[in-house]
């Protein structure tokens, strides 16, 4: 059983927001929207993250990853970006593939994510370190990540001992983990400490948004919804203002809580329709491949944005 660790007071939080790709009536990219959302993660001072899960990034075209890449590169800020090998449930690992797509996203100036893919997760746990251990030859940096299958049916959650083993490549400089477990999450925190305390361990809990008392820094899908709302949070953490900071974060908790029931991937419909709501979006389509939250949802999520913005607008 792994107790929690200490609290860390003061402490500066480094947070990542998976940016929504915002997406028209008919199902197409609404450009103009995602930029526009872009600027508004960027304008609040998270890190954006493109490509991810909450951009769509298993769903899009090479094309379209490259457009996005391109258009968030066009900001002059330091990002993040999914690196995706499209495979099917059975296909083998594609090692030559895998290094390709990181090298095209570092040469974008974004720090590549490895995205899941099937072919890796089927692999060996030896066989996983050794698949990061060859990117680690072609990049100088790039983060690891551990995705749940309740978030992709290629996630996958490693052992300690696999994570620890992560921790010796000098160039995976942090990993988000996304297993929705605080448990596990303690436990990489102390393997950090003890290994490699400059290493960015970033929560992907959305259930947990409070992992960041801890140590952890962040790179959530919940945090497109309300940039501001996380960035006040953080800046209130930041100024010992700890009132204030369970204030927000007790509210941006209901929200995770709510958006990321079971199926999770529908969280994406509810933060469109959040940001509908607001009128940051004209419509709260999603891809068309994304599951669909009922319209019962607006209401809750109506009251959720009036509840924030009260507290970000007193």
């Amino acid at each position: 059983m792994t107790n929690a660790p200490g609290i860390v007071p003061n402490r500066i939080i480094s947070g990542a927001s998976a940016v929504l790709m915002a997406v028209t009536e008919d199902g197409s990219i609404s450009w103009d929207e995602f930029e526009q959302h872009l600027e508004r993660t960027i304008h609040a001072g998270l890190t954006p993250a493109v490509n991810m899960d909450t951009g769509f990034g298993p769903y899009l075209s090479a094309q379209q990853r490259s457009q996005v890449l391109t258009l968030t590169n066009s900001f002059g800020v330091r990002f993040i970006a999914g690196v995706h090998t499209d495979d099917q449930p059975g296909d083998a690992f594609n090692s030559a593939e895998l290094i390709s797509q990181t090298v095209a996203v570092a040469e974008s100036n974004a720090v590549p994510i490895l995205f899941p893919s099937h072919g890796l997760s089927a692999l060996a746990e030896s066989q996983v370190l050794e698949a990061h251990e060859l990117v680690a030859t072609e990049v100088d940096a790039y983060l690891g990540f551990e995705l749940g299958p309740m978030f992709h049916p290629a996630g996958r959650i490693y052992s300690a001992e696999l994570f620890e083993g992560l921790l010796g490549i000098n160039a995976v400089i942090g990993l988000k983990h996304s297993s929705l477990r605080r448990n596990l999450e303690w436990e990489r925190l102390a393997l950090c400490k003890r290994v490699r305390p400059d290493f960015q361990l970033m929560t992907g809990n959305d259930l947990a948004i409070d992992m960041v008392i801890y140590g952890c820094d962040y790179l959530l899908g919940l945090s497109t919804f309300s940039p501001a709302g996380f960035a006040a949070r953080d800046a209130a953490w930041a100024a010992g203002d700890t009132a204030r900071f369970w204030e927000l974060n007790d509210v941006l908790q209901y929200l995770g809580q709510f958006a990321f029931r079971p199926p999770v991937p529908g969280y994406r419909h509810d933060a469109a329709m959040f940001l509908q709501a607001q009128g940051l979006l004209d419509s709260a389509q999603t891809h068309p491949l994304s599951p669909k939250r009922p319209s019962s949802d607006q209401e809750v999520l109506a009251d959720i944005a009036k509840r924030l913005s009260d507290l970000l607008h007193p």
